[in-house]
């Protein structure tokens, strides 16, 4: 099971040629990726409001149904991890770096420099930064997520299929998933991966860097996001080295106390009331209105089209070139739990914990804003810090925060290096090191040419476009998932 696979060498191949491109010819590689972006977001911006929507249906039809049930196992076995563990490893490998990145950020734009719904700087556009973020973080990404992981979980655990995306359709395709149909899925899968996590690696070295040159004055450009890089690489290729049940779930453990003292930290010195009912009311508006959200398109003109297209469109098509990524890792730490107690753990307790955060960090940027103090001013991965600025503990805050990114960096790359190594060696859930290995350094090399030629922009470009044909794998998941439960309820039903 430990043989490296074709998808190892054909897809080292692809990101090779793709990165080159990039490097070699950076205006014209972002230009490309941006066009096919733009028409994706302006074609088939109904599609993915439909498809993600799908995804809620779905998993609380599953929830709810007898398929509830079936473990994701044999019928005797155990959890591997305890709840508290596999909430943190949720949690870490979903969103990580980006809610750092976005906390305080996301709302205070909605709120400050482009409402989709409101007058910017009025409290109707407060209150929607706050719900807008709750929206694009919440019950739809993690849909999504699980529907990907328990498709993955269900058939490796429960039925003794490899580990791989392509294994999930074998109801549908049969043997024809052993050849070169499967192979490409997987190719397409582990190459959405590569690239999803590289960019995420950028942002986390942005950040770092940032946070370093506003407290100690360090020099922000790429020889700082290259050591940090370097340094970070070292850090998680040990905890690669050290497997899944040491490395990553204490890693996991680390973020959410962190997470924890941070969240409570800034709750208890920031606008404690305001956030509070800030809180109260905003979810209460998330809910109301996440029907309508869910299916708006803004077909007319005056409908703000390109607000949808900047933010929900690109975080739709961004969280589906994830889901390969977090659904195989999800999917890893859940066997021996029931489908019922998965979906809901998946759907349900990582949205609370994103709608708490960015209350607490939304809420705060935009009081400190009404104050007087012109956060907007600021680069994205600053808005944190300057918010920092004009709390009590600014020095603790501030590194707390550092020390969060750099572990949630260090577990994202962890995770992924775990995922690519089982995706490459046909789903072993062993992978061999050296294999994990030659992934974190491919991830930091890519990491590290894309900061180099400023192409961020344009692997995120080429993200959101390689989404497009990995929905399409999401959907024939979908229908193989629900005629494989199906044909299991039947089996279990006979055995009584």
């Amino acid at each position: 099971m430990k043989k490296v696979s074709r998808v190892f060498y054909i897809t080292v191949a692809l990101v090779i040629i793709a990165v080159a491109f990039g490097a070699i010819f950076p205006d014209q590689f972002e230009q490309i990726t941006g066009n096919i972006k733009s028409f994706v977001a302006t074609r088939f911006g109904w599609y993915y409001m439909l498809l993600m929507s799908a995804f809620v249906i779905f998993s609380i039809f599953i929830a709810l149904s007898p398929y509830g049930q079936i473990r994701l196992g044999k019928d005797d076995e155990k959890p591997d991890f305890s709840t508290p563990t596999w909430v943190a490893m949720l949690f870490s490998a979903g969103m990580g770096i980006g809610l750092v990145f976005y906390g305080a950020a996301e709302p205070l734009s909605h709120y400050i420099s482009d409402s989709p719904s409101a007058e910017t700087g009025s409290g109707r556009a407060f209150k929607d930064g706050l719900t807008y973020a709750y929206f694009h973080w919440g019950l739809h990404v993690w849909a999504m997520y699980g529907i990907t992981a328990l498709a993955l979980a269900f058939f490796q655990f429960r039925k003794e299929e490899p580990g791989l995306i392509s294994s999930t359709l074998k109801p549908l395709f049969g043997k024809k998933m052993n050849g070169p149909l499967g192979t490409l899925i997987d190719v397409l899968a582990v190459f959405a991966t590569v690239f999803g996590v590289a960019t995420s690696l950028g942002f986390g070295a942005v950040q770092i860097n940032g946070g370093l040159a506003h407290l100690f004055g360090i020099e922000v450009g790429f020889n700082s996001q290259f050591l940090i890089i370097a340094s970070v690489t070292v850090l998680f290729l040990l905890s690669a080295w050290s497997g899944l049940s040491k490395g990553i779930k204490y890693l996991s453990n680390t973020n959410m106390v962190l997470a924890i003292i941070l969240l409570v930290i800034v709750l208890a010195v920031g606008p404690t009331l305001l956030i509070l009912n800030m809180f109260t009311e905003t979810f209460g508006l998330y809910i109301d209105n996440i029907i309508r959200s869910s299916f708006r398109t803004a077909p007319l003109e005056g409908d703000n089209r390109g607000w949808l297209d900047a933010w929900t469109i690109f975080y739709w098509a961004w969280w589906i070139s994830w889901a390969p990524f977090v659904g195989m890792f999800i999917a890893r730490v859940s066997r021996g739990r029931t489908i019922r107690q998965f979906m809901t753990g998946v759907f349900i307790l990582p949205t609370l914990v994103v709608c708490i955060w960015f209350a607490v960090f939304g809420t705060t940027a935009g009081d400190m804003q009404n104050s007087g103090v012109d956060l907007t001013q600021y680069a994205t991965e600053l808005v944190l810090f300057n918010m920092f600025d004009q709390m009590p503990l600014t020095l603790i805050l501030s590194i707390a925060a550092i020390l969060l990114i750099g572990s949630f960096f260090i577990t994202s790359a962890d995770s992924a290096t775990f995922v690519l190594g089982m995706q490459s060696t046909f789903g072993s859930l062993e992978p061999p090191n050296k294999v994990k290995i030659a992934w974190g350094l491919a991830q930091s090399s890519v990491a590290l040419i894309l900061l180099y030629v400023g192409g961020l922009q344009a692997i995120q470009n080429t993200i959101i476009v390689a989404a497009l044909p990995f929905s399409f794998v999401m959907i024939l998941m979908i229908i193989a998932l629900f005629k494989a439960l199906n044909n299991e309820l039947l089996l279990i039903k006979g055995k009584k």
